[in-house]
């Protein structure tokens, strides 16, 4: 699954430059014009790291950040603060509010997309890893091939986003409504019972007779890949 990344700038020219160059990057992008829209935003969904602009109508990006810090669900995700202030003691500021990077305005993309790389591999190693294993199953994103134990399985793309995305947070426990939003994306409406009928047929593909389910159904929550399923691999 392509890494998300939420852009909170106002200035327009700016936000599809970054978009542009993001999406050629590969990576799920979101933009926010205001502040206090993406402090609202940022509630319902958690991206994998954000692109900040200090100066923000509605709420001020430092502030923001302030805040993002203080709350358990977003106080790892990666920031990039973006400014015209190049001060010394303004790019300390930043930095102490729990930025983890500053770029000063005009900057060069390139090196932009250079730090989000590298603040993504830090982060969230597994975003970029070419080839995701847990257990005996192993999923070659360059070649798109899955294996179990050595042996090929072929599965049907949303099949094989879902198993993606269980193997990029192995042990994560995820409802429905989360499983709908980060393998089929939040534009599209999906009843949450189809999520069932592709964890169903997605069992049947990973699954021989003897092979142990590596995916666990937690009632009353969701879906999780296995804790005790490595270890009855190993």
């Amino acid at each position: 699954m392509s890494a998300r990344i939420l852009v909170v700038e106002d200035e327009e020219a700016l936000t599809t430059l970054l978009r542009y160059n993001l999406d050629a990057e590969g990576y799920d992008v979101e933009t926010v014009m205001r502040g206090d829209d993406a402090d609202t935003r940022l509630k319902e969904r958690v991206p994998d790291l954000i692109v900040l602009d200090w100066m923000l109508p509605g709420l001020s990006g430092i502030e923001l950040c302030r805040r993002l810090r203080a709350r358990p669900e977003t106080k790892q995700v990666p920031i990039i603060m973006l400014t015209a202030r190049g001060e010394e003691s303004e790019r300390v500021r930043g930095l102490a509010t729990g930025a983890d990077d500053y770029i000063v305005k005009p900057f060069s993309v390139p090196e932009l997309l250079a730090r989000v790389k590298g603040l993504l591999r830090r982060a969230s190693p597994e975003r970029l890893a070419t080839v995701l294993s847990y257990g005996d199953i192993e999923l070659d994103r360059d070649r798109r091939r899955v294996a179990r134990s050595g042996r090929a399985i072929d599965l049907g793309p949303t099949e094989y986003r879902l198993l993606e995305f269980f193997l990029e947070h192995p042990g994560r426990v995820f409802t429905r409504e989360q499983l709908l939003d980060g393998v089929w994306g939040r534009d599209i409406y999906i009843d949450e019972r189809t999520v069932d009928v592709h964890i169903g047929r997605l069992r049947k593909l990973l699954n021989a007779e003897s092979d142990p389910d590596p995916i666990r159904t937690v009632r009353g929550a969701g879906y999780a890949l296995d804790d005790r399923f490595v270890k009855a691999a190993e």
